[in-house]
């Protein structure tokens, strides 16, 4: 009788045995309950796999906890194949469509022929109710290896239109479909084993549609955090909604489809998309005059927002409306590096409000105002000190001071400025073309890759350089900008529907070479899944010079 061949796994400094083939499902099991964490997936010599996924090598385990990043895409991911299900069942002939996040949550609509269906509170039960049959059948995941055209037939069959267009154009001959008790649906990640495990959501009605929220743990606790409407964020994305159907796109395969009939076509879409963003510039720009009170305008957003070509355009659009507005940088504001405050790993923490000298910025906006005359300091970055630069600054009575930075919107920054004078603006590329109805691209996934090819281009920091900091800089983010978010009294979405077909060109040989043994070459292979399912645009010369893509890919009509 043939051996069979065992399996050695290492986990923390100890060894664990299984059959060639066997799961590391019973292992997370045991490890979970050890160490009081819910384990949604594994790496194994830094590749993720999942918990029900055949294991034929030895190698090191890292578990994924859902208080994780990856573990959370896990647990959402499983979430919205049963909430797909629920749908699919409790309102047969409509159709979900996932939309964007709000807080801890996201965003759905049911549509009838892509207009949203009012929803009753019994609706809304129905599709909980339903979900928590799923959650109680436990029902296990299944990850089925189709031939394309396999694929293809069988959402076709189910009215999943938008799975057909997404795996069109896609290069690779095989699909991986996911099953559970008869459902069948495409996901671009991974799953957790069964539906058990996604006992933690709630479901709330919000407009049209219906916020599905997310679990997080808190000291040591799964919890559902409680829906804190963001009526100003909302709008932005309703905005947006609009700005699709004005350019018949409704998610990655309708762009596709654009970029398949060639250049006179995308060339039509570059030149409506930006139409669409220099409108809104110039929107903004009238609702600034029409405050005949303000004197200071903030900039915020997180990073890669696009804010500083923002902030450019918009100052070419008060020009236009005869505004003479001048600009002050927060850079020059930062305290000398011995006064900079440091994070929890004991690194000089930039992003801090502390980090710049707010007393000093407030008096000379304040004696701006007032009409005097006041030096503008400048910061030395080398010697990591602040010089008096000699430069000199008076403004007229009805001139407009430009400021951007993450800490627009917190009103400590401007506390002794009177609130009359002020106009706040967060830009950020606040939503994103979905790649079909369920699959989201995650605006956080947009302004990296938008990073990471500027930062390649501009800064000379690698791929994995820029992945290496991101979580700093989404820490940063977290505490310095989203809190103050609704503070803004306008907000502009720099997303355009083409960039990453754009990006995908610069960004891909970017990714492709982060070492496959560096702990970042996971969320390396995410990004270059996400792009793969994009066709490239190469005419990038039709994009205009005053694009807020030009930021990140050069050629900028705007000094940086």
């Amino acid at each position: 009788m043939k051996m069979v061949e065992k399996i050695k796994l290492y986990i923390d400094g100890k060894v664990y045995e299984i059959p060639q083939g066997g799961t590391l499902e019973e292992i997370a099991d045991e490890y979970g309950k050890e160490h009081n964490k819910i384990i949604l997936g594994a790496r194994i010599n830094n590749t993720i796999v999942e918990l029900f996924r055949p294991i034929n090598r030895s190698g090191e385990v890292t578990f994924i906890t859902l208080d994780s990043q990856d573990g959370m895409r896990i647990y959402q991911r499983g979430l919205l194949f049963i909430l797909h299900a629920s749908v699919r069942k409790v309102f047969r002939d409509y159709t979900l469509k996932v939309l964007h996040t709000i807080g801890h949550g996201i965003y759905c609509e049911i549509r009838d022929n892509n207009t949203p269906v009012n929803l009753s509170e019994d609706d809304i039960k129905a599709i909980r109710d339903e979900m928590y049959q799923w959650v109680k059948g436990d029902y296990r995941f299944k990850k089925n290896e189709l031939q394309k055209s396999q694929a293809m037939t069988l959402f076709d069959a189910a009215g999943m239109e938008d799975k057909v267009k997404l795996l069109k154009y896609r290069k690779k001959k095989t699909v991986k479909v996911y099953e559970a008790d008869g459902h069948f649906d495409y996901f671009y990640g991974y799953m957790p084993p069964s539906t058990g495990y996604l006992k933690w959501f709630e479901i709330v009605k919000y407009d049209q549609g219906f916020v599905l929220l997310l679990p997080r743990v808190e000291n040591e606790k799964v919890i559902v955090p409680e829906f804190k409407p963001l009526p100003k964020l909302s709008n932005v994305f309703l905005e947006y909604s609009r700005w699709l159907e004005i350019m018949e796109i409704n998610s990655v395969g309708d762009l596709n489809e654009v970029i398949a009939k060639g250049e006179r076509a995308v060339t039509d879409l570059i030149i409506l998309a930006e139409a669409l963003h220099e409108k809104r510039i110039a929107m903004i720009s009238e609702e600034i005059k029409k405050r005949e009170s303000v004197r200071l305008v903030l900039i915020a957003g997180p990073s890669s927002s696009g804010k500083t070509t923002f902030s450019k355009r918009l100052m070419v659009q008060l020009k236009a409306s005869g505004f003479k507005p001048v600009t002050i940088s927060l850079d020059d504001y930062f305290v000398d590096r011995e006064r900079t405050p440091r994070d929890e790993n004991g690194n000089y923490d930039f992003e801090a409000l502390e980090a710049l000298d707010v007393e000093l910025f407030n008096k000379n906006l304040v004696d701006l105002f007032n009409g005097k005359e006041v030096e503008i300091p400048k910061f030395n970055f080398v010697l990591g000190k602040r010089e008096s630069s000699g430069t000199k600054m008076k403004i007229e009575k009805d001139q407009i001071i430009i400021v951007e930075g993450i800490h627009g919107l917190n009103p400590k920054l401007t506390e002794l400025v009177p609130e009359e004078l002020k106009f706040k603006i967060y830009a950020s590329a606040l939503a994103q073309l979905n790649l079909d109805n369920v699959n989201r691209l995650h605006t956080t996934d947009v302004r990296l890759i938008r990073r990471m090819v500027r930062d390649s281009k501009f800064r000379g920091h690698d791929a994995l350089a820029t992945l290496r900091m991101w979580d700093s800089v989404r820490r940063g983010e977290e505490r310095n900008i989203f809190p103050y978010q609704e503070n803004a009294d306008a907000m502009f979405n720099s997303a355009l529907v083409y960039e990453l077909a754009v990006l995908k060109i610069f960004a891909e040989p970017l990714l492709a070479v982060v070492p496959d043994d560096a702990p970042e070459s996971t969320e390396a292979n995410r990004l270059l899944k996400i792009l793969d399912y994009f066709l490239p645009i190469t005419n990038i010369e039709d994009i205009p010079r005053t694009s807020i893509i030009r930021e990140f890919i050069g050629r900028s009509a705007f000094r940086y």
